[in-house]
């Protein structure tokens, strides 16, 4: 329970200033994205289930407060968070190069998951440009603010912490 509060913490508080703070700064060239990063961490973290459940609230909240259509960022994310929780308590995340390469990767699925979608939806769904800079700019800014988001998400237990060891503490005191 208190795993998912401290989640819905993160993801309102990335939420509003994401939405509400970056994007009204005039000389952003791209935005980093907090609430794909959160997905990610928790999906390595804490596994699928608790992944996808992020991603999809933090993709529906991001819908609801953007003008994207209803529904796509909730796909997006739901999707990149069971492809992350598959590498469940794989990765060693502490380091620099691994958070780097997570939010670097994480950034082009999302572009690749919406060129896709663009293909069933061309009037409604916003695609990258592969060839413009910007793709590669927020791929860029979201691999290096990764390392430090992880480094602040490993201080909270219930994010970091392995279930296993938390199932094991509590039936030694029982």
């Amino acid at each position: 329970m208190k795993t998912f509060l401290t989640c819905f913490l993160f993801i309102f508080s990335f939420l509003f200033f994401e939405t509400a703070i970056l994007t009204n700064i005039v000389f952003f060239v791209v935005i980093p994205d907090f609430l794909l990063l959160f997905t990610v961490y928790v999906s390595i973290h804490r596994g699928s289930l608790l992944g996808e459940t992020n991603g999809f609230f933090s993709g529906l909240f991001l819908d609801i407060l953007s003008a994207s259509p209803l529904g796509l960022n909730a796909l997006l994310r739901t999707i990149i968070g069971f492809v992350a929780g598959l590498f469940f308590l794989t990765l060693n995340t502490n380091g620099f190069f691994v958070p780097v390469f997570l939010g670097f990767s994480a950034t082009l699925v999302k572009a690749f998951l919406q060129q896709i979608l663009s293909f069933f939806f061309p009037n409604v769904v916003y695609t990258y440009d592969f060839l413009n800079i910007n793709i590669w700019l927020e791929c860029i800014v979201n691999g290096l603010i990764s390392p430090v988001l992880f480094f602040l998400f490993s201080k909270f237990r219930s994010l970091s912490e392995d279930p296993a060891e938390s199932i094991k503490k509590t039936s030694r005191t029982i």
